[in-house]
């Protein structure tokens, strides 16, 4: 694929992209959210029309009109969450779409033996007359191989195929991946777990911003390396800086608010402990699918914790649900504001008091005037710039909107408010404003946990950051000990060393 264009309403989300796959090589492709794999793949696919670029298979030129074409052709996709039918037998799965038929009849004897088959070429052994939700993820991921390799592929894309898989699991997915090798098919590995990028891929393409940054084998590029250039960061400036530190200022005596240790739920977060003071803003930092946003749903109730505790000013605590949190003092304002956050077609006013409606309501009436009051003094504490209250939400500024979320929990005086990418899809001048909104509420005595994907502002806006890896807590960095390269080496390596050495 080269010099791959494609916009979205006049935004780029590729420009000049790149990606070349040897025969028989399995080739990883990373970067963070936004860097452009998927809509790379989607193109690849035949799910998205490039605009512009050259696609070249096999010594061919080609452009797939619909992911069956792509199938078809040689190319098949297995995607994180398993697109298959849970009630239909493993056979059928595999033929779905494409049955064998022999008199106008399905050739059950002939499905069921070639399913069995494919699936032994993997080691697999079961029964495929029975229904595919008798088997447990890592068998199911298996039956998604087999099905993809049984299109003749010459090329399978892998979307995160760990993400749900137990670790002796992912064993058995290496073994497989090694043979779909052995025997000359290729793979594109999509993945943010380092160690499974070294573990069974030969070369790396890093994407950022919908540009392709750097295609190398992984044997030449060390795990930090790695990791700067999928953040952006140029290395030779990242030693540099050495062990230059956050130079912010104290905020006085602070007391424990918030803390969670030990957090373990499913396959996304094994170990992660995180803890927020009052007046402090606590960093969370990690690349994407290290468990960041997991584990805040797991501090605000929206998902419950297989193992670990939550302490909240000194007592354990269990929140059932948001709404305990919420009576507890915790706010949160989640990553996808579009999605989680505001409701695009109600107003401001009625976005800004979704979360105390039931303090301003008694018998189902709503207490408009001071509901109107509380309206009125966020607008001008946060400086929304709007119409007016009954202006829609939509049709504001991003920054705006995220302060009209950041007012609807500061209404409720929160003591603890999670910010998951607080600056995300706002422009330079909004995102100075709510860093600098932020910044004033820790002063002002509030707790704050922000999680960040930009390296930079979580520590230029920190005063404390827990660095997550593969769902596991491996740093916990003063204020003192923070700069870019030890919060870079515990992403890549697991420790907040400075040195940069490690492999």
């Amino acid at each position: 694929m080269e010099g791959m264009n494609k916009r979205f309403s006049g935004v780029p989300a590729l420009s000049g992209a790149s990606l070349d796959i040897d025969p028989g090589e399995v080739h990883a492709l990373v970067g963070q959210n936004g860097a452009g794999k998927s809509t790379l793949i989607k193109i690849l696919t035949g799910a998205y029309r490039k605009d512009a670029g050259d696609i070249t298979f096999e010594g061919r030129r080609i452009e797939f009109a619909s992911p069956e074409a792509a199938q078809r052709g040689g190319i098949s996709t297995i995607y994180q969450e398993i697109n298959l039918i849970p009630y239909r037998s493993v056979a059928e799965n595999i033929f779905l779409g494409r049955p064998y038929r022999r008199f106008g009849f399905l050739d059950w004897p002939r499905m069921n033996r070639e399913a069995t088959e494919l699936l032994r070429r993997f080691d697999v052994r079961i029964d495929v007359h029975e229904p595919l939700f008798a088997f447990n993820t890592a068998i199911q991921q298996m039956v998604a191989i087999a099905r993809a390799v049984s299109f003749d592929a010459k090329l399978v894309i892998m979307d995160e195929p760990t993400s749900s898989l137990a670790d002796n699991e992912v064993e058995i997915l290496y073994g497989v991946i090694r043979q779909l090798r052995a025997t000359g098919i290729s793979v594109i590995f999509v993945s943010h777990k380092l160690d499974e990028l070294y573990e069974v891929c030969d070369r790396v393409t890093v994407m950022r911003d919908g540009r392709t940054i750097a295609t190398t084998s992984m044997a030449d590029i060390s795990k930090l390396e790695l990791v700067a250039a999928m953040l952006g960061r140029d290395m030779q400036s990242v030693r540099r800086e050495g062990q230059t530190s956050f130079h912010g200022k104290s905020h006085g005596v602070h007391r424990d608010l918030l803390s969670a240790d030990g957090l373990v739920a499913g396959t996304k977060v094994k170990n992660a402990s995180v803890s927020v003071s009052s007046g402090e803003i606590s960093g969370l930092a990690g690349l994407l699918g290290s468990g960041r946003t997991e584990v805040a749903r797991l501090i605000f109730g929206v998902d419950q914790p297989d193992a670990g505790t939550i302490v909240m000013e000194g007592r354990a605590v269990k929140f059932a649900e948001p709404i305990d949190a919420i009576n507890r003092g915790i706010g949160y304002c989640s990553e996808d504001r579009k999605v989680e956050g505001i409701v695009p077609e109600m107003s401001v006013r009625e976005n800004l008091t979704l979360a105390i409606l039931p303090r301003l309501s008694q018998w189902g009436i709503v207490d408009e005037v001071r509901q109107q009051e509380i309206v009125n003094k966020f607008i001008e504490r946060l400086g929304i710039k709007t119409s007016g209250p009954d202006q829609k939400i939509r049709e504001l500024s991003g920054g705006n909107q995220q302060k009209v979320l950041l007012a609807r929990w500061l209404c409720l005086d929160p003591k603890v408010l999670i910010l998951d990418e607080p600056t995300r899809g706002i422009d330079v001048g909004g995102k100075a404003e709510i860093q600098m909104l932020i910044r004033e509420l820790a002063e002002a005595g509030l707790g704050v946990l922000m999680i960040s994907s930009e390296l930079e502002e979580v520590i230029e806006g920190s005063d404390r950051v827990f660095v997550l890896r593969d769902g596991r807590t491996v740093a916990d960095l003063q204020r003192e000990e923070l700069s870019e390269i030890v919060v870079m080496t515990a992403m890549a390596h697991g420790e907040g060393t400075a040195d940069g050495n490690a492999a």
